[in-house]
């Protein structure tokens, strides 16, 4: 029996509706970044690196045909070490947002993804990218002027991608950051930023609110100059309260795992600034390029150690000194440094 015209008709804007309905409800509620759960060999995307070879299934199965095997066992474990840190220290997962992710750049060429910490070689990583990156326009990545190297535009970051882009990349590229002890990057970066003549800039930036709040009867030539400031007065400047109230930190001072966020992206190599050259040369082979690019040497002479560090910490209190510990824990948690022997908390 055929239905009625009428009830046809009927019948096909109550479907039509129910269409509508459906489609509407999927675009309202699909976030704009899907929580990030990265997958290592098991990617369904081709196999990364020139040799052919997926360098994920390399890393995580020993690789015995590469001559880096040792260097990669380490690697393994820190990346263990790492998950069972994030598993035992944090409680919620987040939703990642395109602002996280700015230090996060991306060589699509040859399937990598490094987030740039400041003050642990990150000028040096960002010359090899621009060499791999650079169609031929580079070769030598120390003949890159370390200026050129961090201008915006010559790298491009995760964050530039939309959301079914960036999760690709997340789920198919190999991953890796460069981490260092986190208070003697902490003193590189006061003795970078406020202890060289050149830094002017940051001297009228941060120096000259740090000697108004923290230099009693400071004179006015001083605070204008912002020029002197000490290390003490840069630690009460961190610890202090009002300072990440009114302001994100500077990005060489911030915690690597609020500018990496290790807990929500899966990397799947954690090079150390203490076994530098090794660890990136262990990174380079398993992207295939150690052929290419060799990354740089640098020089021990200035380098800021644990012995350095010291000096610098002999003139801050212990009550400062735990202050800052707590601050800072999380990256010595995550990323297993030892507390300092030099440190004097109660």
């Amino acid at each position: 029996m055929r239905m009625p015209r009428g009830g046809r008709m009927v019948l096909g804007t109550c479907l039509g509706s129910l269409v509508a309905l459906v489609l509407y409800l999927q675009t309202v509620t699909k976030p704009d970044v899907e929580p990030i759960t990265s997958t290592t060999s098991t990617s369904t995307h081709p196999p990364l690196g020139r040799s052919g070879r997926n360098p994920l299934r390399s890393l995580y199965n020993g690789d015995q045909d590469s001559d880096q095997s040792y260097a990669q066992s380490a690697l393994r474990g820190r990346r263990e070490l790492l998950e069972e840190a994030c598993l035992s220290q944090t409680r919620k997962r987040r939703v990642l947002s395109p602002d996280d992710l700015r230090h996060l750049i991306v060589d699509d060429k040859h399937g990598l993804i490094y987030c740039y910490v400041p003050k642990v070689a990150c000028t040096n990583w960002k010359r090899v990218l621009m060499v791999l990156t650079g169609d031929g326009r580079y070769s030598d990545p120390l003949a890159i002027p370390a200026h050129e190297a961090h201008v915006a535009g010559n790298l491009r970051t995760l964050s530039e991608f939309p959301a079914a882009e960036i999760n690709r990349r997340l789920r198919s590229y190999l991953k890796f950051v460069f981490v260092r002890e986190p208070f003697e990057r902490l003193v590189s970066a006061y003795r970078n930023k406020f202890t060289r003549s050149y830094n002017e800039a940051f001297h009228k930036r941060y120096g000259t609110k740090i000697i108004r709040r923290h230099r009693p009867g400071a004179r006015p030539g001083a605070v204008e100059a912002g020029a002197d400031v000490s290390f003490r007065e840069f630690i009460q400047y961190l610890v202090d309260p009002r300072t990440q109230r009114e302001e994100p930190l500077n990005e060489h001072w911030e915690r690597v795992h609020s500018l990496c966020h290790p807990c929500l992206i899966h990397y799947d190599v954690v090079g150390k600034y203490e076994t530098l050259e090794p660890d990136s040369q262990a990174v380079l082979g398993l992207a295939g390029v150690q052929n290419s690019v060799r990354f740089p040497s640098s020089g021990k002479s200035a380098r800021t150690d644990r012995d350095m560090a010291a000096r610098f910490f002999q003139d801050v209190s212990p009550f400062l000194q735990k202050k800052l510990v707590n601050m800072y824990r999380m990256d010595f948690l995550l990323f297993n440094y030892s507390m300092p022997r030099y440190l004097r908390t109660p």
